[in-house]
Order: structure tokens, then C-alpha cells, then sequence
């Protein structure tokens, strides 16, 4: 019933973005399926986001349809058989036609408001596509596949932790502790081969050069009189030495006769970039890392409340930008360091405060049924950290809204730094989920019942304060005006008699 569910939504979405044949590409991260277009113009947006899984969708490198945790996983093997069973036919289908337009003389509606936000994305995304923003992104496309075993390790391990604590089934612990800590201990290795794969390189010598990292025996290897230590530079170190043999294998691809290609460019990219991180890079990278979690610890130990005004309060706006992407390593390298990032908790604030501003909005426009309608499908979503229909759907184009969410981020934040100055530091074990979903993923080194009445507290913070600045600040008076107003009655249906209701609206996506 499930698989019929999940086909069902895949079949669905397809002939919305134009067919099998409109699509060059498919993948998905955690919440997003994400498919390369060949004629952006196929799409029927209004009609995709009418779906009933579609939570939204976002347009960037790839055009992206957000439909949730666990779903989007489900829906994507689905949608990528039903593209390839439509190439394989004899007759495609024709390209749909695009949705029309609302028509006019009606209060702003939940579609019109959704356009907006696709056309304010847009209008950013054509200011923003700049060469650092593009290879922040790429960095995030190194890292993003890495995220649903970076999800299931750290609940065993935080389940392992549990166990210990409590001092249940031990002889269960140490199996669950290899389970969790096998892939943490191997992550190199994948971000190398993922590096390599981005950047245009042969995938398996990227994982083979990153995997000199954390081979045991670099233990032997002096330098500078220096000893290396296994692991040493971690994700980033890894990261360098994947994209130096990117470098080094297309140099060799140009200059090394194709008759000896298959033995000498396997051999001078390993080698090359082996020598390089065992004699460079290393040290480099192991710096940088030791660097990174000594000011992250500092910043919080000393500034926390501060600290966490300003990472919760601008984590939105970072995401509108693309330069989010750029914490992603940052939170590898602190979880690859102390078991956990102190960085996530806090920017999940910014979500809560989303939340209570979408609720906010409700609440003020109560005969905006349309609008209403939209943030009632969206909220549940919000509350396990998926913000994107919200963001683009309501608190983005409305305006205001969007800064009063981020005055409610910026109070969670606050409040769960406070309790990082005052000694109680935790963090999450994985990247990827936020809001309530993030509770599974807590650790800290004041308990587990502290940790999660604190992290708690901080989204119960931005919940209110998010609310009240968005209820009592978010909207002027012509904006009440303009968007608080029930649509006027449809012309009378010939043969019925009757117009349309003015308070039964069709829910917008």
C-alpha cells in the first residue's frame, strides 16, 4: 500500500515537470527530490505544489521539489523507474500544458503569495550564482549523500549512550558502538570518493588518496620532526587531498599517451597526491580542524548568549544566500572531533522561529482561507525542521514576517548559547534534521534529561518570540488590509443557481 502511495506521487509529479523526456538528471537529499531540466518552461508549478506530498519546491542548480524525510527517499526510486519506463516507450507523452494563471480582482491568495516567493528565489539566484557561492555549493554536493549515515549512526550511538548510561543489555554495547563509530571512523574515504566525483575526477582514486588519512600505519611516517597521527586533518584533509588528485589525474590525462594512460595516470594521481597529504596536507588540514573546534568551544564558553543572538538570527537569511553550505564541514569536523556539533542546535532556532511567525500569520489573517489553508499543510513540516514551505510560501513574500522569524531565531538561539556559557554544552550527532527530528540526536556532557529540557526550551523560545514580534510587528495596516479580506463570490455556474461559497476556498499548496 505504501509502494502504491509513494508511486501514486511520483506519478503525479512527472508529467508536471514536463515528461521523461524534459528530465537530465535525478538524485535526492534529505527532504528534496532533485531533477536537472531541459526546458524549465514545462513545468506547471502552481499544479506540482497542489500535489498533496509536495511541500513546496525551490529552484536552483537543479530544480527542487521538497517533500519531506522518509518520503522523498520512498518517491525517488519510484519517479527515476517511471522516467525510465517512459523513455523506454514507443510513444511519449505529450508535455502538459502550463497552468493558467489566477485570475485577477480577487484579496492575494496562497498561490499568489507562493509566486512571489519562486520569483524572489529566482531573482536571488540570478544575483547570486557567483563563483564562490557555485563552489560552496558544489562543496555541499560532496557532503549531502553523506548525511543518511551520518542520521543513522549517531541515533545507535546515541541509543548506545543511553544503554550505557542506564546500564542495559551490555552485552549489546559494544556491538552498537562498532555499528555507530565504523562509518565516522571510514568518512574520509567517502568524502574523497564523492570530491573526486564532483570535481570531474575518477571517484575511486579520490576515496584511495583520502584513504591514506586513516590508514593506521601513518603512524610511522615523520616529517619536519613531526609524527602524523591516523585521521589526522579528517574531512578536510580528506577534501584537499581528493580534489589535488582531481587535478593531478586530468593533468595526466593530458599529457600521458593513451596507450600507457591506464597504467600511469592511476599511478602518478596516487602517488603525487599521496605524497603531498602524508608530507602537506596533513598537517594543514589537522590544524585547521584543531582551530575550528577550539574557537567553536571559545565562542561558546565565552560569548554563548551572543553568539547564539547572531548564528540563529541570521541562519535564515544565510539560507536564502547559499552560504549555509559553508558550515556543512564545519559541522563534520566538530562532530569528527567531540562526537557532535554545537553549532546545529542553535541554528535550528531559526526554524522555530519560522514556526511561531507562520502561526502568527494565521491567526492575524483569519479570512485568508487560501493563505491559512497553506500554512495549516506546511506546519507540520516546520515543526520537524523542513522550513522551505513556509519560507517561500508565506514569510518570504509577505515580507516582515520573514524578519520577525528571524528575530524569533535569534531568541532561541540565545537561549540555548546562554546555557553553552554557563557550562551545559551539547550538540547533535548528525547533520540533516532540525527541529523536533533533532531530539534523537542530542548529545552532551550534562546528561541527556538536561540536554533535551534545554534544546526544548530553546525552540519553545523561538515558537513564542517568533509569534509574538511577527503578531504585534509583522504587518502594517494596508497590509492587513489587502490580505485579511474573504475572496469575492465566482460568477453564478449556468444551471445551478448558485455562486461559489466566498469561505470555501481550494487549499493552495
Amino acid at each position: 500500500m505504501s509502494t502504491d502511495k509513494n508511486r501514486a506521487t511520483a506519478a503525479a509529479i512527472l508529467p508536471l515537470v514536463g515528461g521523461p523526456d524534459n528530465i537530465t538528471s535525478i538524485a535526492h537529499c534529505m527532504t528534496r527530490l532533485r531533477i536537472g531540466l531541459r526546458d524549465r518552461s514545462l513545468v506547471q508549478e502552481e499544479a506540482l505544489k497542489a500535489v498533496p506530498a509536495v511541500l513546496g519546491v525551490v529552484e536552483d542548480d537543479t530544480y527542487q521539489i521538497v517533500l519531506g524525510p522518509g518520503t522523498v527517499a520512498r518517491v525517488t526510486p519510484e519517479f527515476e523507474a517511471l522516467v525510465a519506463e517512459g523513455r523506454s516507450a514507443a510513444a511519449a507523452a505529450a508535455p502538459a500544458a502550463s497552468a493558467p494563471a489566477p485570475a485577477g480582482g480577487h484579496p492575494v491568495t496562497a498561490g499568489e503569495l507562493a509566486s512571489q516567493g519562486a520569483a524572489l528565489k529566482q531573482a536571488r539566484k540570478a544575483r547570486n550564482a557567483t563563483p564562490f557561492k557555485l563552489f560552496l555549493r558544489r562543496i555541499a554536493n560532496i557532503f549531502v549523500p553523506l548525511i543518511p549515515a551520518l542520521i543513522g549512526c549517531g541515533v545507535i550511538a546515541g541509543l548506545n549512550g543511553l544503554l550505557t548510561n542506564l546500564g542495559w543489555l551490555p552485552a549489546l554495547v559494544p556491538a552498537l558502538a562498532a555499528i555507530a563509530s565504523g562509518f565516522m571512523s571510514l568518512i574520509a574515504v567517502f568524502v574523497g570518493y564523492n570530491t573526486a566525483k564532483e570535481f570531474g575526477g575518477t571517484p575511486i582514486l579520490g576515496g584511495a588518496v583520502a584513504a591514506i588519512i586513516v590508514f593506521p600505519g601513518v603512524a610511522k611516517v615523520a616529517a619536519f620532526g613531526l609524527e602524523l597521527k591516523p585521521g589526522q586533518g579528517g574531512v578536510l584533509g580528506a577534501l584537499a587531498a581528493a580534489l589535488l588528485a582531481v587535478y593531478v589525474e586530468k593533468w595526466c590525462r593530458r599529457w600521458v599517451p593513451e596507450a600507457l594512460d591506464v597504467l600511469v595516470t592511476p599511478t602518478l594521481t596516487v602517488l603525487i597526491s599521496g605524497l603531498v597529504t602524508l608530507f602537506g596536507l596533513m598537517f594543514l588540514a589537522g590544524e585547521a580542524s584543531t582551530a575550528i573546534g577550539t574557537f567553536a568551544d571559545w565562542l561558546l564558553a565565552t560569548g554563548g548568549a551572543f553568539a547564539g543572538l547572531v548564528l540563529g538570527g541570521l541562519f535564515l537569511p544565510l539560507v536564502m544566500l547559499g552560504l549555509h553550505q559553508a558550515l556543512i564541514p564545519i559541522h563534520t569536523t566538530l562532530i569528527e572531533q567531540s562526537g557532535y556539533t554545537v553549532l546545529l542546535p542553535i541554528l535550528a532556532m531559526a526554524g522555530a522561529g519560522q514556526v511561531g511567525a507562520a502561526i502568527a500569520v494565521y491567526y492575524k489573517l483569519p479570512h485568508n482561507g487560501s493563505l491559512r489553508a497553506t500554512i495549516k499543510s506546511a506546519l507540520p513540516a516546520g515543526f520537524l525542521g523542513v522550513g522551505e514551505p513556509l519560507i517561500y510560501g508565506v514569510s518570504l513574500p509577505l515580507g516582515r514576517p520573514f524578519v520577525t522569524a528571524c528575530v524569533g531565531g535569534a531568541a532561541g538561539g540565545a537561549f540555548v548559547g546562554l546555557f553553552n556559557q554557563l557550562g551545559v554544552g551539547f550538540g547533535s550527532t548528525a547533520i540533516g534534521p532540525s527541529g523536533w527530528a533533532l531530539f534523537p540526536l542530542l548529545d552532551g556532557t550534562s546528561g541527556l534529561g538536561a540536554t533535551l529540557a534545554i534544546y526544548a526550551g530553546g525552540l519553545a523560545v523561538g515558537y513564542l518570540v517568533g509569534f509574538a514580534a511577527t503578531y504585534f510587528f509583522g504587518f502594517t495596516r494596508q497590509m492587513l488590509a489587502d490580505l485579511d479580506t474573504a475572496p469575492e463570490p465566482a460568477p453564478p455556474t449556468p444551471g445551478t443557481g448558485s455562486g461559489t461559497d466566498p469561505d470555501k476556498q481550494p487549499a493552495l499548496a
